[in-house]
């Protein structure tokens, strides 16, 4: 019933029948709004309630959905902290809660939550603090899978058979679709690849350094956690995400070097490191000779190709632009410099002329003092000869 003008609020009865034949609930794109009903019928496989108008908390029945294999709640206003009990689901591969009220900081996963197969998570455009999850990097297994490319697609295969009368079965494949900002652009995925392996925790509010347990989702190929105040290097184990494909680090606090480790990503096709803090050479060859200058605006410290300034010079240039969005950590840095020659220039003007007062002054003072001297002298000598 997706893509329709549907309004009012989700009906209960829709979602909690003690039937299990329904596997599958896609309300996306209408006017719905009010809650999420608090129960679900525990054979579902798939909810997209993605586009409308819902808000209040994801209801914790979902965590009895044992074959829930995609969850979509995006572009609502829901406002929740991170559901980690969902991470009990066996079967769950997708879960997308882009643009959103979600908030806080993720939590370390507990027992038995550790989110087993989940393949793509979204949690894009919401209010989410603290440092990123680095003890669930560790434990989503099923990206750390490097899958051969294939025709393979996530989908659901439905069973229908009669109780009476004749026996009959009724069998139809479902393939999913979804839609995800991949290499800045929202891309819609009719068909999702079973090896498709995304994570986009961009325009939050994450801090605290990239954890180096990232570099062990060696499946992962989209990788966005730009938008975030995270500080510190940028961790040389990104070197072994061989199936990466875009990165995005933008808009950060980021320091330090590129590692030259990130040249081995064969297949990285967009990178973009810009408005950060990163300086040094930007490393050369493989992919980064694809890169083009906007991959790193915003970082005056770096140096290299495909930008014009060389490394091993002090040489400063203004940026081709800037946009409203600079703020004064963006200002060129010539700008500064010259403000500092003017000063310099300034106080050396003033200080010459501060000097040659103070050394005629003294010059004056000190020709007073000889003639006062002579005089007493020429004085004291015309009182002896008077004697």
């Amino acid at each position: 019933m997706s893509d329709n003008h549907l309004n009012g609020t989700i009906p209960p009865c829709l979602v909690n029948s003690t039937s299990d034949s329904l596997l599958l609930l896609n309300l996306s794109s209408n006017n719905l709004h009010g809650t999420i009903p608090p129960t679900f019928m525990m054979g579902i496989k798939m909810i997209d309630f993605s586009q409308n108008q819902l808000h209040g908390e994801v209801p914790r029945s979902l965590a009895n959905c044992t074959t829930l294999q995609i969850l979509v709640l995006e572009y609502n206003q829901i406002e929740d902290a991170f559901p980690f009990w969902l991470g009990a689901l066996p079967e769950l591969e997708v879960l997308i809660l882009r643009s959103n009220r979600f908030h806080g900081a993720i939590e370390n996963p507990k027992t038995n939550l550790k989110f087993p197969k989940l393949c793509i998570v979204d949690l894009s455009q919401n209010d989410f603090s603290g440092k990123l999850p680095s003890e669930f990097f560790k434990n989503w297994n099923a990206m750390k899978v490097v899958k051969k490319e294939n025709s393979t697609y996530l989908q659901m295969v439905g069973n229908l058979s009669s109780s009476q009368g004749p026996k009959w079965v009724y069998q139809r494949n479902y393939t999913y679709s979804v839609t995800i900002n991949s290499k800045g652009t929202n891309r819609f995925y009719e068909k999702i690849q079973s090896a498709f392996v995304v994570i986009d925790f961009s325009s939050n509010k994450f801090s605290g350094e990239i954890p180096e347990s990232l570099g062990s989702l060696s499946g992962l190929q989209l990788l966005n956690i730009s938008n975030n105040d995270l500080t510190g290097f940028i961790p040389s184990s990104l070197a072994y995400l061989t199936q990466l494909e875009s990165l995005d680090l933008s808009r950060n606090l980021l320091s330090g070097e590129i590692p030259q480790q990130l040249t081995q990503l064969t297949f990285l096709s967009i990178l973009n490191v810009s408005h950060n803090r990163l300086t040094g050479p930007i490393p050369q060859g493989e992919q980064f000779s694809t890169f083009e200058n906007s991959s790193y605006d915003g970082n005056l410290g770096l140096c290299g190709v495909p930008l014009s300034k060389l490394c091993g010079t002090s040489e400063t240039q203004l940026p081709p632009s800037c946009s409203s969005q600079c703020d004064d950590s963006e200002f060129p840095s010539g700008i500064y410099l010259m403000v500092i020659i003017m000063g310099y220039g300034s106080g050396l003007i003033v200080g010459l002329l501060i000097g040659t007062t103070i050394t005629r002054r003294y010059h004056e003072w000190f020709v007073e003092t000889i003639e006062r001297r002579k005089q007493v002298q020429w004085r004291q000598k015309r009182k002896g000869r008077r004697n």
